[in-house]
């Protein structure tokens, strides 16, 4: 019954037997052993176990066994439909455990064709060889260290493309695949203390699958994962651990005033201000440049903007009230970089949509306007226009609450007009930032200038009380060189580092003190970042003599006549302790800390500097 080639045939060379031999000789050991175990005949069990020892998973293979594997492997694929799991448990199970790493690519290449075919057997196999693609997006342990290495490197490409290729075929093939793959990827994900070459390996395949028809099946669920990972890492680095090495300085320099005289240096210098050694921080980075890497791909292969409606929709579910999150954030303001007209700007209107909707929850309003601040502050890709456009939606809004708490009785408790003084921030954050470009365009200035400001800044609400004092006084320093306001105004809270009324804004959250798009420091990463970065060293204030004839030109502007109400007599801020309001500015986007900001000031006889390092802003553990 069946071909009579044996073991002894098998082992001559690959090109002595023919595709049809082979098939006839593994045809006939499959059918042999399809019955009882103890009525299998003595010498077709010994053919059996030959054909076992042939697709051992742990075999090592000399150059001529590697030749068998490939000729038995074709002729497994021709016999599939004889291929039973109740009597091949073992040959299955040799061939899904079989790592395609160790495997020349020929070898490779009949593999996964025989994984192909498998997976499209009546649908009984298709788990087991979605798994096995699956299990090899990762080298093997033994690999790890040298995956790095040019050869390695370009064999990964390699094997990513024929993984790839056969997900496609399968689930081109069987129409139960991509979902079944779904939960397979979401099971195998890597954990956060997987080490970082499984991480990076897994993830760098896993998005591969997204650049082509395989993300129009299950690229939502794919981006989604690995922001789920990038912010589980995010979340688990502390202040404290970047820190670390410089507690005894009390403030953590932050803005790379040091990059020379060209401060759009990308060089090195500078970056000792960024750090590393933390196991999260290490695992976190290199996944930021592996996503990347997959949204610049994106972009030239033109499919940013599919990929950027599937990353918003994430990352208002994920990341927009995770208020911890310090790096994983910087995924969208990558994404819009490349694309600022579409994707810069949806990402404006997107979070302005979510402040103003009152359908939304108040951590939400709350961390959309925060975001939404920091993101057109920090942003040097996004024009002086849309910053106009944006904070005309929040101002607008301001003035509709303003008018609101006019027609009852206004409850002055800052907990409960949250919405209102984070949006009030975040405008004069965006304005300590963005004042001086707007001023360079007279239509937009216009605009600017007819925001009624004064109304809402001397409320009874007394926004300028309860916002951190670090920003109000940069703002109000600068909107008096602007003369943004058609009044002087004096401080009554110009000594306190933090006011009580500030205090108490933001509950446990502290959104009063979240700045989701403070400066970037992961090292390998930096590199997509900084280039589109607004760093404060680099920002021209309407106060500083960044040329002299513009700033001549700028003090003799006189501010166009606003329609709203002047500043109320009762609420007044110094403007001419210059040393005063640049000491208060050191705390802009930081959590104080006292002792430090007391022990320079009883050793300095006069004011500081505007910050170009600017510490981290945090939250209080929750």
């Amino acid at each position: 019954m069946g071909a009579e080639l044996r073991r002894d045939d098998m082992e001559v060379a690959e090109e002595d037997i023919s595709d049809s031999q082979a098939f006839r000789f593994v045809e006939h050991v499959l059918q042999s052993v399809r019955m009882d175990p103890f009525q299998v005949d003595l010498r077709d069990k010994e053919e059996y176990d030959s054909l076992l020892s042939i697709v051992d998973s742990s075999k090592k293979r000399s150059y001529d066994d590697e030749a068998l594997l490939v000729t038995t492997l074709k002729a497994l694929s021709e016999a599939v439909s004889k291929i039973d799991i109740m009597y091949h448990h073992a040959l299955l199970n040799n061939i899904f455990t079989m790592s395609i790493w160790y495997l020349n690519s020929d070898t490779r290449d009949a593999l996964l064709s025989l994984i192909t075919r498998l997976a499209a057997v009546a649908d009984q196999f298709l788990r087991e060889c979605l798994q096995m693609l699956v299990n090899n997006f990762t080298p093997p342990g033994s690999l790890t260290a040298f995956i790095g290495q040019p050869r390695w490197l370009a064999r990964k490409k390699e094997i990513y493309s024929q993984l790839h290729e056969s997900l496609r075929m399968i689930s081109d093939t069987v129409p139960l695949a991509p979902r079944m793959l779904k939960d397979i990827i979401d099971r195998s994900m890597p954990k956060l203390f997987d080490n970082k070459a499984k991480m990076v390996s897994f993830v760098e395949c896993m998005l591969g699958l997204d650049n082509d028809r395989m993300g129009d099946l299950i690229g939502a669920l794919l981006l989604a994962k690995v922001v789920d990972l990038l912010t589980e890492l995010d979340v688990n680095i502390t202040w404290e651990d970047i820190l670390q090495d410089e507690h005894n300085k009390g403030i953590f320099d932050m803005e790379l005033e040091d990059l020379g005289e060209d401060e759009d240096s990308l060089g090195q210098e500078g970056t000792k201000a960024l750090f590393g050694g933390n196991a999260c921080a290490e695992k976190l980075d290199s996944l930021m440049v592996v996503f990347c890497e997959h949204l610049k791909s994106c972009k030239e292969h033109g499919r940013l903007p599919q990929e950027f409606d599937i990353l918003k929709t994430i990352f208002r579910a994920s990341v927009l009230r995770v208020h911890k999150s310090k790096f994983a954030q910087f995924i969208m303001f990558y994404a819009c970089s490349l694309d600022p007209e579409i994707c810069g700007l949806e990402f404006a209107l997107f979070l302005s949509d979510i402040f103003i909707k009152k359908e939304e929850d108040s951590i939400s309003r709350m961390s959309a306007v925060s975001y939404v601040g920091s993101y057109l502050s920090r942003a040097r890709f996004i024009s002086a226009d849309t910053v106009v456009g944006i904070l005309k939606r929040l101002v607008d809004w301001c003035v509709d609450y303003c008018d609101l708490q006019n027609n009852i009785r206004i409850t002055t408790k800052p907990i409960n007009h949250q919405i209102f003084y984070a949006s009030c921030q975040a405008v004069m954050y965006i304005l300590c930032f963005r004042l001086r470009s707007i001023m360079d365009y007279p239509n937009l200035k216009a605009q600017l200038f007819n925001m009624p400001f004064g109304y809402i800044l001397t409320h009874p609400l007394e926004p300028l009380k309860v916002c951190l004092p670090s920003i109000v006084d940069e703002f109000l320093r600068q909107a008096k060189a602007a003369r943004l306001f058609n009044a002087s105004v004096h401080s009554e809270f110009e000594d306190a580092l933090e006011s009580d009324l500030s205090k108490t804004f933001g509950g446990m959250n502290r959104l009063d003190m979240f700045f989701p798009f403070d400066p970037y420091l992961l090292k390998e990463s930096d590199r997509y970042m900084r280039p589109n970065f607004e760093y404060w060293s680099m920002v021209k204030t309407t106060y500083n003599n960044y040329n002299s004839d513009v700033d001549d030109e700028l003090v003799d502007l006189d501010a166009p006549e606003m329609n709203v109400g002047s500043l109320d007599d009762h609420v007044e801020i110094d403007l001419n302790s210059d040393d005063d309001l640049e000491y208060s500015m050191n705390k802009m986007s930081i959590t104080p800390n006292r002792s430090f900001f007391h022990q320079i000031m009883a050793n300095s006889d006069t004011g500081l500097t505007m910050p170009a390092r600017i510490r981290p802003s945090v939250s209080p553990p929750s």
